[in-house]
């Protein structure tokens, strides 16, 4: 490809990098002792001392190799077990150049013992001067705009479910759960350690993932799903053990149907597999009223969660007295639209296994904002948050994993009455089962049930069912019906969705129609809009230029959406189109033109004092975005938009993004102001926020974040320091104080809480 030339590490240090032949190795026949019933996707297994076999398409299978003394986490790679064992190596470009091996080649190692599964790597790196760490928060994403090393686990070998592990030349620690090849929460959390080093030629990775963190199915043998990923940031370089379509982008690690099978390994016998975490905690909260100054609360409590592996597949979790007082503030936003804002969940009991109560392919981000129009039918904060503040959660229990081809999720809270707020006793029911189809496609239901419903004194269920097939690499196609029954709710209480989507690295296209009925109520999800009916289209070229080697691909994109209510009528008609350009730094511009028509059958109040009256609005406008690469010390976006409003203009400006202090110490400022200018009046919003963080260690990290938004006038502050003295146990210490303009001044509190909260993990 002109241009563009592949670089190999140089030999450094007396050290080799690994050679370029692909890490291809003879195939022999099946290995004693690997199952006959265990199914190897790819060339047959490696006979030792050999770890990888790769066929012509460039399949792998990798061997786990048993240690007979424990890995010592240092980072070093100076164990015996390195120089008898060889790597496994020949990893595959996926950016910029795909399917041509990496220029900068990582070397890995699958050990386990009796309690751990240990994954080691030796990333070489010819321009270490261009390294990028400056990320320690636990599961922060900016560890993956780090360089980073992962490893992705499909312990089922489903080739569609799975845990992932990755860390940086810091070590810092990030892992998540991967649901259909669909579906990622990068908020599941488990018990393992990493150490990582540095050599003149690059870096080092050693893990231990405890057996007792994994989920498996059980029996002599099995074969898992492995793969690892290794990022450059400083040549923008992904490359993978196996082939990833660059179509996938940054979600190449959960396209576990492309991944390595992993044999040898053995996973110990069924133990009692129990976990055990009480929580302690004391505080004084301090809120102020207009009849009564200050009113001053000291306050104790204390709680418990357990897990216990039912199997090694199903796991049974059970709280009583659950607290999240630890749980950050939500990011601030401002509405200008007529419809509801998405807030994410952020509990961590309600987080983990999330994506197994997904339903109809809708996807759910923990950064907020989703704009979509596909309802989400179990929302968990429903759960314990009201329009009111905290409800108390009394206790609950969850069952979630899999049985043969089912995927299991049940889950069961219950609230307790707030007698100030007239919010009665409430509980929480959701029931997901879903069945593998074909390869990589399955079928399933859901149901939930409320009780009693938001304002009555009856209850709430939704009932649906759905489909998400799969085929080839991407090609998606999904459906689902769902029904709401509410005592308020006697008319047109349906959903219903077919989507079709074609997404290859050059092409892409997206079909959708999707209804909302107007008494279409799941009380315990969410809904963005009601009573609509939608068309929607998307169609994209993204072509790659060979020419000009600081532009990686450009991008043209035109979707148009048509949106009906229940009667017929024209709601909003949405035309966009998008030029963009990805550069080979990771710098990304973008360039969105629309054409809009929103109506408005009832007046709109926007702002306060500004009410647009009924009527249709056409208008137009443009957004422009430019996006730096994580490289730089001063990273993120900065956004411009300007254009017809409703009845007026609108000019936004804003940045998200981060300054790097040291590697430790960062700044991540969030700006957003908006200028409108309407017929009925005019008005101006702004969102200023600023989160100052200092990691002391991947388990030590003091946060505090201030945010102002002039929507409601107010002034807040979260001040957060968690110390994980030991995996799983946690100390923290947190800080509130919310102050109001309108009523007291922002010299004077509104509401102050300081809590501190101690857990500890007991596992059997």
């Amino acid at each position: 490809m002109e241009g563009r030339r592949r670089v190999l590490p140089p030999d450094t240090s007396g050290e080799h990098p690994p050679g370029t032949n692909g890490g291809v190795i003879a195939e022999p026949s099946r290995p004693a002792g690997l199952s006959a019933s265990a199914a190897v996707e790819g060339p047959p297994a490696p006979i030792a001392p050999e770890v990888i076999t790769r066929d012509a398409m460039n399949r792998a299978t990798v061997r786990a190799v048993r240690v007979s003394e424990p890995i010592l986490l240092d980072g070093n790679l100076d164990e015996s077990a390195y120089a008898r064992t060889p790597p496994i190596s020949g990893f595959i470009q996926q950016e910029p150049l795909a399917g041509e091996l990496a220029t900068e080649q990582t070397e890995a190692w699958v050990f386990f013992d009796d309690k751990n599964v240990y994954v080691s790597a030796r990333c070489w790196d010819s321009r270490p001067e261009d390294m990028v760490a400056n990320e320690l928060r636990r599961d922060h994403f900016g560890i993956f705009l780090n360089d980073n090393f992962a490893v992705v686990l499909d312990t089922f070998h489903d080739r569609r479910n799975g845990v992932w592990f990755y860390t940086n030349p810091l070590g810092a620690l990030s892992d998540g759960q991967i649901t259909d090849e669909r579906d990622t929460n990068r908020d599941w959390n488990t018990v393992w350690n990493v150490r990582t080093g540095r050599f003149p030629g690059g870096w080092t990775v050693e893990m231990a993932i405890p057996f007792k963190s994994l989920r498996y199915r059980p029996g002599p043998s099995p074969v898992w799903g492995i793969n690892f990923r290794r990022v450059v940031r400083g040549k923008n370089e992904w490359s993978y053990l196996t082939p990833i379509d660059p179509a996938f982008g940054m979600r190449g690690m959960i396209k576990l149907s492309q991944a390595a099978s992993l044999v040898g390994i053995e996973p110990p016998q069924r133990s009692m597999n129990l976990e055990v975490k009480p929580y302690a905690k004391a505080g004084s909260r301090t809120d102020r009223t207009l009849s009564e100054p200050f009113e001053n609360d000291l306050e104790a409590d204390a709680g418990i969660d357990a897990k216990y592996g039912v199997t090694k597949s199903l796991v049974l979790d059970l709280t009583y007295n659950t607290d999240f007082a630890e749980v950050e503030d939500d990011q601030q936003q401002v509405n200008l639209t007529r419809f509801n804002l998405f807030f994410p969940e952020k509990r961590d009991f309600f987080l983990e296994g999330q994506g197994i109560f997904a339903f109809g392919a809708r996807q759910t981000s923990r950064f907020g904002g989703s704009s979509s129009d596909t309802p989400i039918m179990f929302f968990s904060r429903r759960i314990g948050l009201s329009s009111e503040g905290v409800v108390p959660t009394r206790a609950g229990g969850r069952l979630t994993g899999r049985a043969g081809k089912y995927t299991v999720g049940a889950l069961v809270m219950q609230t307790t009455e707030v007698r100030p707020s007239a919010i009665p006793e409430t509980n929480f029911s959701v029931v997901r089962l879903k069945r593998d189809i074909l390869r990589r496609s399955n079928i399933g239901v859901i149901a939930t049930h409320r009780s009693p419903d938001v304002g009555t004194s009856t209850s709430n269920s939704v009932v649906g069912v759905d489909a998400n097939f799969t085929f080839y690499q991407n090609l998606e196609m999904g459906a689902y019906y769902a029904k709401s029954r509410g005592a308020l709710r006697q008319g047109d209480d349906e959903s219903y969705r077919a989507r079709f989507a074609y997404g290859s690295d050059r092409y892409g296209a997206e079909a959708e129609h999707l209804k909302v009925g107007e008494d279409f109520n799941p009380e315990i999800g969410f809904l963005r809009r009601s009573d609509f009916v939608k068309n929607r289209g998307l169609v994209r070229f993204s072509p790659r230029p060979v020419r000009w080697d600081a532009i990686r691909k450009f991008t043209y994109e035109g979707e148009f959406d048509y949106i009906e209510d229940g009667l017929g009528r024209l709601s909003t008609q949405l035309g966009r189109l998008t030029f963009g350009t990805e550069l080979d730094s990771g710098d990304n511009i973008n360039v969105n033109y629309f054409n809009s028509v929103e109506v408005l059958t009832e007046p709109f109040e926007i702002s306060d004092g500004v009410v647009l009256p009924i009527g249709e609005y056409p208008f137009q406008f443009m957004r422009y975005r430019y996006q730096m690469g994580p490289q730089r010390r001063l990273s993120g976006g900065v956004n411009f938009q300007h254009g017809g409003f409703f009845s007026g203009t609108r000019t936004e400006a804003g940045y998200s993004g981060r300054i790097e202090v040291t590697s430790k110490l960062s700044v991540e400022p969030t700006v957003s102001f908006n200028w409108v200018d309407l017929a009925e009046g005019s008005f101006t919003t702004q969102i200023v926020s600023g989160r100052v963080s200092y990691t002391r260690s991947p388990r030590t990290s003091l946060s505090a974040l201030v945010q102002y938004n002039s929507s409601n006038s107010t002034l807040s502050a979260n001040v957060r320091f968690r110390w994980e003295y030991q995996p799983g146990s946690d100390l923290f210490v947190v800080y509130n104080d919310v102050r109001d303009r309108d009523l007291y001044g922002f010299s004077s509190i509104a509401n102050r809480a300081v809590i501190i909260k101690f857990t500890r993990l007991f596992r059997f």
